[in-house]
């Protein structure tokens, strides 16, 4: 049985690199936040639920949630994102990487 290590959402794509399950952003979220003003993004060992809001974005005057893919504990983050919001705005999505999960259910990874 071949396993499936990369799966993609409306917002995130998600590879298992074996270890951790590490999610980016598609081109189409990247599109979503060209005018973001600051990402709030969740700290390392947090737990979240699959669908909870755990990626806060503000704009000029709103604030928008992306919800987690995964249900899991935040494993590490892409610390380049504090410093400048630009390395999310990358031709290869691979580069957009935003954090991973670990103590990930793998049928929960499959089922997306």
């Amino acid at each position: 049985m071949k396993k499936i290590v990369f799966k993609e959402t409306e917002h995130f794509w998600i590879l298992f690199n074996g270890k951790e399950y590490v999610v980016g952003l598609t081109k189409l979220a990247q599109q979503a936040l060209k005018t973001a003003t600051h990402l709030k993004l969740p700290k390392e060992l947090q737990t979240f639920q699959q669908g909870e809001a755990f990626i806060e974005c503000n704009f000029d005057q709103t604030v928008s949630k992306f919800v987690s893919p995964l249900t899991g504990v935040i494993s590490s983050i892409n610390e380049k994102i504090n410093q400048d919001m630009q390395v999310l705005h990358t031709e290869d999505e691979l580069d957009a990487w935003v954090l991973a999960f670990k103590d990930v259910e793998q049928d929960e990874f499959i089922a997306l």
